[in-house]
């Protein structure tokens, strides 16, 4: 198991991106901090907005909502990325809440109100051959839902705590910077839609260097506000070691939900494809939009970073295993 991991590891250039960037926030804040050398800050917004439009140009219209009848499913798969998810929290607040820290418990919360990801959650699915235009429909629902619902959830935390978020602002916020590009993207999909595929492999580089941009950035106002001389490499493998336990989880409940309602195989694998999933894509940038400066934004980031590339490690086997039928989902 530890040698397939660390393979995997070896061949993924985008998590060493990410501990890179988490490397060079540690040497180098100065650099990216708000307002720093590079304006980080800045540059970000014109690399989301590209991001999201590059997202609906991409996107097939036609297969969405050719899975759109199956309303079942996709109920089960919004309360399991907006309802099961939060409900863990509020868990882990109740029994390890005082242990710790404020900012990351708050990142945990951020994990748990975040949308589906598309990308993984289709490509997952299509694996293990499963309801692929279900999952195109139910990962696009709630990227869409989650424009509103995200704020709204990190709005009923933050209310108490002095940290208290306008909601209406950061709708507004997140729709310009994300939903607005997603629609023109997917406007204009039939006059570039050729062009993109053909260009599809630079461009989703493109979408990966814009998020490790934006982690660096985080990280960068983080580590100037003492993230690593207050808490040290212990806070990471508390990281590690919750969103491991909050994947898992997942991963049963939805299974065992998707049988008990009785669905057939195929929509048994997208319930635990989609249903398991949260959005990196999204998730930097709307963390940015969402928590601004915050002195703690680079943990509240951290549970999201780990839990993107254990979902990916973790439900790529599972997938496998579907495939090959060795998962019991009939």
């Amino acid at each position: 198991m530890i040698s397939r991991i660390l393979t995997r590891m070896s061949k993924d250039w985008f998590l060493a991106g990410m501990l890179s960037a988490v490397a060079l926030a540690t040497l180098f804040p100065e650099v990216g901090r708000t307002g720093g050398t590079i304006h980080a800050d800045q540059l970000s917004d014109y690399g989301i907005f590209a991001v999201f439009f590059f997202h609906g140009l991409g996107l097939s219209t036609e297969q969405m909502w050719s899975g759109m009848s199956r309303w079942k499913l996709h109920l089960v798969v919004q309360l399991l990325t907006f309802g099961l998810f939060p409900l863990l929290w509020l868990g882990l607040n109740a029994t390890l809440g005082g242990l710790i820290p404020q900012g990351l418990m708050l990142g945990f919360f951020y994990l748990c109100a975040l949308p589906s990801t598309i990308s993984s959650s289709v490509a997952m699915t299509a694996i293990a051959k499963g309801n692929v235009p279900g999952a195109i429909f139910n990962a696009t629902l709630s990227s869409l839902l989650g424009v509103f619902l995200t704020p709204f959830f990190i709005s009923l935390v933050t209310s108490g705590t002095g940290e208290a978020l306008s909601l209406g602002n950061a709708i507004f916020k997140i729709a310009c910077l994300l939903l607005l590009p997603f629609v023109i993207g997917q406007a204009v999909r039939p006059l570039l839609g050729k062009w993109f595929a053909r260009y599809k492999r630079y461009i989703n580089s493109f979408d990966k260097c814009v998020i490790l941009m934006l982690v660096y950035a985080s990280f960068c106002d983080s580590v100037r506000s003492g993230l690593w001389t207050n808490y040290g490499l212990g806070l990471l493998a508390l990281t590690v070691a919750v969103t491991s336990v909050i994947l898992v989880s997942v991963l049963f409940l939805s299974s065992r939900a998707a049988k008990a309602l009785g669905f057939d195989r195929e929509d048994r694998i997208t319930t635990v494809m989609c249903g398991s999933k949260k959005t990196l894509a999204s998730g930097v940038p709307m963390a940015k939009l969402l928590f601004g400066a915050h002195p703690a934004l680079g943990m509240i980031v951290l549970p999201i970073m780990f839990y993107h590339q254990l979902q990916l490690f973790a439900c790529s086997i599972v997938a496998e295993r579907y495939a090959r039928g060795l998962a019991k989902v009939s």
